[in-house]
């Protein structure tokens, strides 16, 4: 972790230094705010050349409109029609009155996630530590846990009592990780959650920073670590599934590409959302904010993982479903 952070400290003073060069040359005026909005994203977006998107052909579609617009809302909405072409969940328009976002990446898929089913089966015997929701199935051979958000922290503490929950009083053979619909949060969790199950320290994953303006201007691979956790856990030595959809995205693609590196995990359900690019935010002359994905991120085989990860075994929930056959194939994976 603390080489990410050595590597992000760069980046961000690679931005600082070139921020100047790019905003205070523009006026606040819907030209100049447009035309900002274009260049810093030309400059900084790390994955046009992966996209194959022409980027120019996007300003020469767009920008003749700008003499059209009446009001900063109509300004909004044009702009946050450019940085739509780039199907990106981590690219964002911020401004007083509005936010825009891409949601194509989960619009098309299957949502693999019944929710009625876990309330229904169990709900009321869920018990809650830090952001986890945790519970035993299968009369007590199976550990689950709940993970909604990587913005919701936990401690140490918080791991010792599920541990002793799940080992003390259940003895259970292997441990269900359910962060379907995760749309992430904390790297820093990411990583904390992951390294419950591994024996040692592994690459996990690779990234890599802009060093130029150019679209392929890129360092080499830096390698991403997954540590053994500091806490006194340790699960590496049973079997664990993690259930993912669609709507896994950014820091929970994060985890899942860590997992797929540590010893006895299997995912299981439908391909993540992706985003993984690390985001980055710029001001814009007239003080709105445009965040962006700026710094690609691989898995261990050094493949991107923008448009998502593939499970180990892909299964999904049909629309007229009852149950969750996506839990259910996981049980099955573990008692087998």
């Amino acid at each position: 972790m603390k080489k990410i952070l050595i590597t992000i400290t760069a980046i961000f003073l690679l931005f600082s230094c070139s921020k100047e060069d790019t905003i205070t040359k523009y006026n606040n005026n819907p030209y100049d705010n447009f035309d900002a909005l274009w260049e810093i994203l030309d400059e900084r977006y790390c994955y046009f050349s992966y996209k194959n998107i022409d980027w120019v052909g996007v300003y020469n579609h767009l920008s003749p409109r700008v003499n059209q617009v009446k009001d900063v809302f109509q300004l909004f909405d044009l702009m946050a029609e450019m940085i739509d072409t780039l199907d990106d969940g981590h690219v964002n328009l911020y401004a007083p009155f509005d936010i825009s976002s891409c949601t194509g990446w989960f619009d098309s898929y299957p949502t693999d996630y019944n929710a009625d089913f876990l309330y229904n089966h169990f709900d009321s015997d869920l018990r809650s530590a830090g952001g986890f929701a945790y519970t035993t199935l299968e009369k007590g051979k199976i550990g689950y846990i709940r993970y909604s958000s990587f913005s919701n922290g936990f401690s140490a503490a918080n791991f010792a009592y599920i541990d002793a929950y799940f080992h003390q009083l259940h003895k259970v053979k292997g441990i269900i990780i359910d962060v379907r619909n995760n749309g992430g949060g904390s790297l820093g969790y990411s990583e904390r959650l992951a390294s419950c199950f591994f024996k040692e320290k592994t690459t996990t994953g690779y990234m890599r920073h802009k060093t130029d303006k150019c679209h392929d201007c890129f360092s080499d691979p830096t390698p991403i670590t997954t540590d053994p956790s500091t806490a006194p856990i340790d699960w590496s030595d049973k079997k664990v599934v993690v259930l993912s959809n669609r709507r896994c995205y950014s820091a929970t693609n994060d985890f899942i590409v860590r997992m797929k590196q540590a010893p006895n995990v299997t995912v299981v359900g439908g391909i993540t959302g992706g985003g993984g690019g690390m985001p980055l935010s710029q001001e814009l002359p007239n003080g709105w904010m445009v965040r962006f994905s700026a710094v690609p991120m691989f898995d261990a085989d050094m493949q991107h993982t923008e448009f998502g990860v593939m499970p180990d075994i892909e299964t999904h929930i049909e629309a007229d479903d009852s149950d969750d056959s996506i839990l259910l194939t996981a049980i099955e994976e573990i008692i087998k």
